[in-house]
């Protein structure tokens, strides 16, 4: 589940670099992949339409990552949990 959210959200930053701002799908590969992970852009917006969607996706691809880092993790999390709940003793 967590990669099919990853792939999605950098598939639809790889589109929206290489139709608003004209990159190469290796550039918008580059740039997506750099603001998914918040490194930042790489190339430079050269008008608006793009520079308001990399603000857009650099807000979405916050709430994204960390949404995907919560589900990889849940089951460790739940493992961790459950765990210590049974080692747990009662009075």
């Amino acid at each position: 589940m967590a990669l099919i959210m990853l792939m999605f959200s950098l598939f639809m930053g790889m589109v929206g670099y290489h139709f608003l701002d004209n990159l190469s799908w290796v550039d918008s590969l580059l740039d997506a992949s750099m603001i998914l992970t918040g490194m930042g852009p790489v190339h430079e917006m050269t008008n608006t339409a793009s520079k308001l969607f990399a603000s857009f996706y650099a807000l979405y691809s916050g709430v994204a990552f960390l949404t995907t880092i919560a589900v990889f993790l849940a089951p460790v999390i739940h493992r961790f949990m459950h765990r210590f709940h049974l080692e747990e003793k009662e009075k």
